[in-house]
């Protein structure tokens, strides 16, 4: 009697609630009528506002997941569940191993958190029933990334991860710095490289990513930040892992704008230092702003001297490959900027301002009067002390 109550009950129940189920939508209103219900009608004399353009779709790019892989530096810590005396804390050491209690010696390196803990799981299943293994990553390895081409300081950097970074299993190619979670980007990698070069191409920068596939090809993704800045749109700023590498390409041929438009972003250094010698009121180094005109090196000299000439400036440069090239330019403080004579200046640029041709004159005459001085003032002495100068009159 009493499982026919409650089953009479269940039933009951269960009708109320299916009964009642349009009431809690709102009487079986559906739900887009709902809340049309809380629009204010619009009068029927306006009319109707034009729904604004679709924002940029941003440039799709082929589907890359990041698994983060585990490598010599990496800080892990382990257990297993309700059983005590295998708790640690452990490094992977340079070999790629990590030593557990009762385990000895695990090699982890190239594994995912997933397949090490399998790995690690399967150990102790020797002498442990179903073994529940915890691992997590509480302290990454720092991120070494190679930077080439057209940027100030070329070579290999090492750059931290802090202790909110994006440790999990995947991360996606298209994540910015703010979602990242403390990994560096490519903005911040190319800017501790000291910046691009006046030469660089803002429309080919090329990351190189390892394969996740042991023995796989490497990935290569360009990415055209120039267009972005000209045009406007959107472009993804890359997380930087272990082991990635950034190229810089040269640009050919590069527009004034692009020169102008690549100097005024956040890929170019904040400064660069340049010597000025020759006739200005102060040579020496001069710090100027990235990829700014000779006139600009030239004012921060403090000008050019009465001695200077406007006529004949050489602009002295050294590339990669330790050429030197010299450039002789006519100085105009007016001329239009990234013109012949007023181009962009690059870090360790050497600016000599020459002497004009009274001044080169005048020089010359001193210099060829100069051994004679000695001369004429032994005789004014021999004058003026009465006694003879051997030279008869």
């Amino acid at each position: 009697m009493v499982e026919l109550t409650r089953s009479g009950l269940s039933a009951a129940v269960a009708s109320a609630v299916l009964l009642s189920a349009p009431v809690l939508l709102g009487g079986g209103v559906k739900a887009e009528e709902r809340i049309n219900w809380l629009k204010t009608p619009a009068p029927a004399t306006s009319r109707a506002v034009q729904a604004p353009p679709p924002l940029p779709v941003p440039p799709s790019l082929p589907p890359q997941t990041y698994r983060y892989r585990l490598a010599p530096g990496d800080q892990l810590v382990t257990s297993v569940f309700k059983i005590e005396g295998y708790e640690a804390q452990v490094q992977v050491l340079s070999d790629g191993t990590i030593n557990l209690p009762r385990l000895g010696t695990v090699e982890v390196w190239g594994l995912t958190l997933d397949e090490a803990r399998q790995r690690i799981t399967a150990g102790y299943s020797q002498f442990l029933r179903r073994p529940l293994v915890y691992l997590d990553l509480v302290e990454q390895r720092p991120v070494r990334v190679t930077v080439t081409g057209e940027v100030l300081r070329p070579g290999v950097f090492t750059l931290p991860v802090n202790s909110q970074g994006a440790i999990g299993s995947t991360a996606d190619l298209t994540s910015v710095g703010a979602d990242g979670g403390g990994w560096p980007t490519m903005i911040d990698v190319i800017q501790k490289a000291g910046g691009i070069s006046a030469k660089g191409d803002l429309a080919r920068l090329e990351l190189l990513r390892p394969s996740p596939i042991p023995g796989g090809p490497t990935q290569s993704y360009v990415f055209d930040y120039l267009t972005v800045l000209k045009d406007g749109g959107f472009a993804p700023n890359p997380l930087i892992y272990d082991g990635d590498s950034i190229r810089v390409h040269k640009a050919t041929s590069p527009l004034n704008i692009d020169l102008l438009t690549t100097a005024a972003s956040n890929f170019a250094p904040a400064a660069i230092r340049v010597q000025v010698v020759g006739e200005v009121f102060s040579p020496g180094v001069v710090q100027i702003g990235s990829s700014a005109p000779l006139s600009s090196a030239i004012l921060a000299s403090g000008g050019v001297t009465r001695r200077g000439s406007v006529k004949r400036v050489d602009l002295i440069r050294l590339d990669r490959q330790g050429r030197t090239t010299v450039k002789q330019l006519r100085y105009d403080p007016n001329a239009v900027l990234s013109s012949a004579n007023n181009p962009p200046l690059q870090n360790g640029d050497v600016v000599v301002v020459d002497r004009n041709n009274l001044s080169k004159i005048t020089d010359g005459m001193n210099d060829a009067l100069q051994p004679l001085t000695p001369i004429v003032n032994a005789a004014s002495v021999f004058r003026l002390l009465g006694l003879p100068t051997g030279v008869s009159n």
